[in-house]
Parts: C-alpha cells; sequence; structure tokens
C-alpha cells in the first residue's frame, strides 16, 4: 500500500448500517419506496449467500454472456506508449458491455423475489440493452426510461431494446438525459412495487444498490485479479484503471484489487466530474458527491459519451477518494475521441466513448510521466463502440 493510502479490505468494503461507505450512501427515498428497498435488500443477502443462486449466476455468466472475458495485451499502444497494458475486454461480452454482468443477476433475483417486470433506466442505452436481453431470457417484461436526448444519439440501441421486446420511454424533462430517466424510473417504481423489480445500472442509488451492484460487477476484478496473478511475475499490475460515470465498471474492477499495491485510477469525464468538481449532496436516494450550486440544486453534467453524462458518483467512489485508496482524474472530449481512433487503429478496437475516457488517461499520462515507462497498467474496456459510431460519423 502506498504511503498516504488507507487500508482498505474486501470485508470492511461492505457498506455499514443503511448501506454507509463512511459518509456517503444511504437510502433517502420516500416512505413508500422504503419497504420496496428493504425487500430487495433482504432478497439480495439471502441469495448471495445461497450456493444455488451463486452456482445458477457463474453458469448463466458462462454459457450465455461469454465469461470468463479475456486479459488482452496491447502489444502495439504498448509499444507506443513505453508501458505493458493489458485490457480486460468487457466489450466482448452478449450485448457488448459489462451491464448484463449486474443485469443477470438482478433478474434472477427479481424471478426469485417472484417478480415478473424490470424497470430500468439508461444513457447510453447499454444498460437496456441488457436489461431487454436478459427480461427476454428469463420471459418478464421490461420498460426502459430514456433522456430524449440520448434516444437521439442513440437510436441503435433504442432499436435493440425494441427488438428484444421492451417499452422504450423517452423523457423529456430536465436535460432529458441519464439523471431524469433515474428520476423517471424511480418515480415509476412506486407505482410499481408489487409486479416490478427495478434493475438500476450503475453503483449508485438507495441501499442496498450501491452495494449489490458492486457484487455482481466484481466478477470482473475478481477474473482480472486471476489473471493477472498468472501472467504477471509481480502478481498485480502497478496501475489498475476505470472509467467512471456511476461508477459500477471501476467498482467491480477495483474490488479485486483494493487489497493489493496496485494504484486504482477512476477516470470521469471533464463535464461530468462529480468527485473533482463536485461536494457532498443526495441525489437518487443516495448521500455522495454530486455537481450542485451554492443552493444545492443539481447541476446539469455534459459528456460526449452518454453513459458519463451524470451528475453524481456511486457512494463508495466518493469514499474510496476520501479515503486516498483510489484517485480520480478527467480528461475532455477532444482526447476521448482521440484515444477511441488511437486504439482502434493501433489494436484494431472500437471501444465505447465511456471506455476511451480510460484509454485517453492513460495515454497522456504514460506521456507526462505520470505512468513511469515500463509499468503495467490493467485497464477495463467496459463496452463495444458500436452504439457510438453515428456520433463519431458527425464528428468526422
Amino acid at each position: 500500500m502506498r504511503v498516504g493510502q488507507q487500508a482498505v479490505t474486501a470485508d470492511s468494503r461492505r457498506p455499514a448500517g443503511l448501506g454507509r461507505f463512511g459518509e456517503y450512501g444511504g437510502r433517502f427515498v420516500p416512505e413508500s419506496l422504503v419497504p420496496a428497498c428493504e425487500a430487495v435488500e433482504r432478497a439480495f443477502t439471502e441469495a448471495w449467500a445461497d450456493p444455488v443462486f451463486r452456482a445458477e449466476l457463474h453458469h448463466v455468466l458462462s454459457i450465455y454472456v461469454g465469461r470468463p472475458t479475456p486479459l488482452t495485451p496491447a502489444a502495439r499502444l504498448s509499444a507506443e506508449l513505453g508501458i505493458n497494458l493489458l485490457l480486460k475486454r468487457e466489450d466482448l461480452t452478449h450485448t457488448g458491455s459489462h451491464k448484463i454482468n449486474n443485469v443477470l443477476g438482478q433478474a434472477l433475483l427479481a424471478r426469485r423475489m417472484g417478480k415478473h417486470r424490470l424497470i430500468a433506466e439508461t444513457g447510453a442505452g447499454q444498460h437496456g440493452v441488457a436489461t431487454a436481453t436478459a427480461a427476454a431470457l428469463l420471459g418478464m417484461q421490461t420498460t426502459v426510461f430514456m433522456g430524449e436526448r440520448d434516444t437521439e444519439r442513440q437510436q441503435l440501441n433504442v432499436f435493440r431494446m425494441k427488438m428484444l421486446g421492451a417499452e422504450v420511454i423517452p423523457v423529456t424533462t430536465g436535460s432529458r438525459t441519464l439523471k431524469d430517466a433515474c428520476s423517471e424510473a424511480l418515480r415509476h417504481w412506486v407505482t410499481a412495487v408489487e409486479d416490478s423489480h427495478y434493475c438500476l445500472g450503475s453503483a449508485m442509488g438507495p441501499h442496498p444498490y450501491p452495494w449489490m451492484v458492486r457484487q455482481f460487477q466484481r466478477v470482473i476484478g475478481d477474473e482480472a485479479r486471476t489473471q493477472c496473478a498468472s501472467s504477471l511475475s509481480t502478481g498485480a499490475p502497478d496501475f489498475v484503471v476505470a472509467c467512471v460515470g456511476g461508477g459500477s465498471n471501476a467498482a467491480g474492477t477495483f474490488a479485486g484489487f483494493v487489497d493489493t499495491p496496485a494504484r486504482l485510477v477512476g477516470v470521469e469525464a471533464a463535464g461530468g466530474a462529480a468527485i473533482n468538481a463536485g461536494s457532498t449532496g443526495v441525489l437518487h436516494g443516495f448521500r455522495s458527491k454530486v455537481l450542485q450550486d451554492e443552493h444545492g440544486q443539481i447541476s446539469e453534467a455534459h459528456s460526449i459519451a452518454p453513459g458519463l453524462d451524470y451528475p453524481g458518483v456511486g457512494p463508495e467512489h466518493a469514499y474510496l477518494a476520501d479515503l486516498g485508496r483510489a484517485s480520480y482524474v478527467t480528461v475532455d472530449d477532444a482526447e476521448v475521441v482521440a484515444a477511441t481512433h488511437r486504439l482502434a487503429r493501433t489494436e484494431g478496437i472500437l471501444c465505447a466513448l465511456e471506455s476511451a475516457h480510460a484509454v485517453a488517461w492513460v495515454i497522456r499520462a504514460a506521456g507526462d510521466g505520470t505512468i513511469p515507462p515500463g509499468a503495467t497498467v490493467m485497464l477495463t474496456l467496459s463496452g463495444r463502440g458500436d452504439k457510438d459510431m453515428a456520433t463519431l460519423m458527425e464528428l468526422s
């Protein structure tokens, strides 16, 4: 553990009380939703301790999602940067992103609870596609809320969701992006708790969601930890890097390395940097770092990547930042576009704009010496870029 970093173990990272990560987390919801959140917490706690449930989830992730995903050496880009860059390939999962890991876990949990309908919010559309996919697999209904602005820039994923049988509801209020989709999904859940489960897509929201989503996504970090142990003489990389919006792929990745000497780095969008530019507040049922004005009114976030266009961050990330165990940095849209092109041309991989935030920081950090020559970097490539081709074509 580096100087200035407080030791954190996997056991100590289970949230205390009502989902508290230090001063963050909690459950700030209308009284009508408290029983629903408590029911989800009870069901998840029981299911996660049930070997039968865990075995079924592992089986589905293996035969349907395609786990374990490979750890791919980025040989040409590594040579250009003077480092050893390894890519954890969540872009190769069924549906094309890490979202499917959490969704299948929650869908199986919903079925165990006797629910037959899933409610979801989505920004980039990947969580919506994953939810619609899991619902089709298990014979469930799906309603997905998506900001109107995001439906326009992610038309391919809207069509995919509808092909899979989901009802997609454009949200026309506020900034018409992910924040507003979350708000509408929570409002709708209040009216449908009897037969519906809210399948929240990131490590945020009221307890138990930040903890539950991290546990479903820690398959990324656990696999990568094992893969690094077998391929690296040091057993663990020097840096572990992932993009951060709400923070589910990063939370799952960091979970596998939090008790190693690896430096954990989360990369935020410059226009949605809740940790770097936010302050402590409450949003969508949880307390964390959020973008807000002096009156506590939530500010709009901006990112070229719709999945990072969110004015808050999961409470565990705020906690890790306070401890000094993880550092959080920002990149801007221009760096992201350049990184997308560079990874494509050096490695033949078209990654999602969200993932390209992590790539962009590694390129910058290797250039300015933040990542020293010869260092090993493990980067979670959280999704593939099919959904972003229209945006990139327009920019070109």
